[in-house]
């Protein structure tokens, strides 16, 4: 367990679609997406919250409050051992309070991307958190509540509820 795999181990990324318009926006490369970093057989994930306690929540790959797995990719590959990514995430996450959260500029794909630049030295595909980048048509396409700081106690506990279980 505490050994190194020579060959490194897999880092994926699983993005979620967060809404049904995803169907058709992603032919654009755009999209409403959730995604979590999957590693040694666990899912990580960053969400909001009203609490200055980490963000980052631990997950079973592929099951994110019941959303639909837009595509899994995979990013590369770590050399760190499992006993390492643990410690790793376990530090990153302090650094990814649940009261940092924001839709547009530190989000759960913010979070994904920091996480495998930091795991394999590559980011992830530009098409996960386009429409944060683009944050000017953002604001008016979002559901009431979920571009505030923190987020409504709604948006939070929707984001994180399922994840906790």
């Amino acid at each position: 367990m505490g050994r190194k795999n020579k060959a490194g181990t897999p880092v994926y990324i699983n993005v979620y679609d967060l809404m049904p318009i995803n169907r058709y926006a992603y032919w654009f490369g755009l999209g409403f997406y959730h995604s979590g970093v999957q590693v040694y057989g666990v899912e990580y994930a960053f969400g909001g919250s009203d609490s200055s306690k980490p963000g980052v929540v631990k997950l079973e790959p592929k099951h994110f409050q019941g959303l639909q797995v837009r595509k899994s990719v995979l990013i590369g590959r770590t050399e760190m051992s499992e006993e390492e990514c643990q410690k790793f995430i376990k530090t990153l996450a302090k650094e990814y309070p649940g009261n940092s959260y924001n839709i547009i500029f530190r989000n759960c794909n913010h979070f994904a991307n920091d996480t495998c630049k930091r795991l394999t030295k590559k980011s992830i595909p530009g098409w996960v958190n386009r429409l944060a980048r683009l944050n000017f048509l953002y604001a008016c396409l979002l559901p009431d509540g979920w571009n505030e700081i923190p987020p409504r106690p709604a948006v939070a506990a929707a984001i994180t509820s399922a994840s906790r279980t």
